[in-house]
């Protein structure tokens, strides 16, 4: 992509997804994901009222008088953006392509973090893990992380989640909270997903076309299997192939609710033909809620 072209995709991306960040997000993202718990602020004089179990014995014995340790929320967070660039993420059949859209839920969540003054970074992934870029603040970063999110070519066209999110255990030892935006178009990631679910916050964001639901009955259809390279004709005028298509995506679907809800992790599903914004904003007040 020409560096201007580039510039102008990133500039029409950050007018979106700033002003639903500034406007719609920021307080059900605060709402949302709180602090991960108490952090030692001072030590000033004991007042009626406080917990003796706070007493600092060091300092009181120093001065005297009775001192208690303050506590405050620890608000600042790490938020990990997991992101499929596999071949398959290429593909829609309405507006975008579901690779548009994850990118800008993916500046919007960007911009909702460091709004909230959090630390940022971006994991993107194939079949293997093909870019790590380390959690920072700030505009520049956010644009930076938009620049290669719109430019990046990945190496390999596969998928694997599960090899992903051992490289991310691995590697993010700080609890964080991990959004995982993939078509979710693979299997076998469940326990990956359960062992980062303990350690992490970790929201799964399915985005899908609804054309991969289901195929129309258009007669014969020439299909490509974007992630392996195969080529075939679909008789998509037989109820039977229909019906068999419709089912191995149905079972993927059942595989990717399953895991999540064993791993105790959060996931919501976007459809390109509707509103992420509207499932963002849902999702994060039903967290809220919570």
């Amino acid at each position: 992509m020409e560096t201007s072209e580039l510039l102008k995709k990133v500039r029409k991306i950050e007018i979106k997804t700033k002003g639903l960040s500034k406007h719609l997000f920021s307080g059900e993202y605060h709402s949302a994901f709180k602090g991960r718990g108490m952090s030692f602020s001072e030590v000033r004089n004991y007042q009626y009222g406080d917990d003796v179990r706070n007493i600092d014995w060091n300092v009181t014995a120093r001065t005297g008088s009775p001192h208690v340790k303050v506590f405050e929320e620890e608000r600042e967070l790490t938020v990990m953006l997991l992101v499929d660039v596999s071949r398959s993420s290429l593909f829609g059949s309405v507006r975008q392509l579901k690779s548009e859209i994850i990118v800008e839920i993916c500046a919007t969540l960007a911009f909702s973090a460091i709004n909230n003054n959090d630390k940022v970074g971006v994991l993107f992934f194939t079949d293997r893990v093909e870019k790590f870029i380390p959690p920072k603040k700030g505009r520049q970063h956010i644009l930076y992380i938009i620049r290669e999110l719109l430019n990046f070519e990945p190496e390999h066209n596969g998928t694997n989640i599960g090899t992903t999110l051992e490289y991310f255990t691995n590697m993010v030892k700080k609890r964080s909270i991990c959004f995982v935006l993939s078509d979710f178009l693979s299997e076998g990631y469940d326990t990956p997903l359960r062992i980062a679910a303990r350690r992490h916050d970790l929201i799964g964001v399915h985005v899908l076309d609804p054309r991969e639901e289901s195929l129309p009955p258009v007669g014969l259809l020439r299909a490509a299997d974007a992630e392996r390279g195969e080529v075939r004709w679909l008789d998509t005028s037989s109820r039977k192939v229909r019906e068999q298509y419709a089912q191995w995506y149905a079972q993927r679907f059942d595989y990717m609710q399953r895991a999540f809800r064993k791993s105790g992790a959060d996931h919501l599903t976007i459809r390109s033909n509707e509103s992420y914004v509207s499932a963002l904003l849902s999702f994060f007040q039903k967290r809220s809620a919570r």
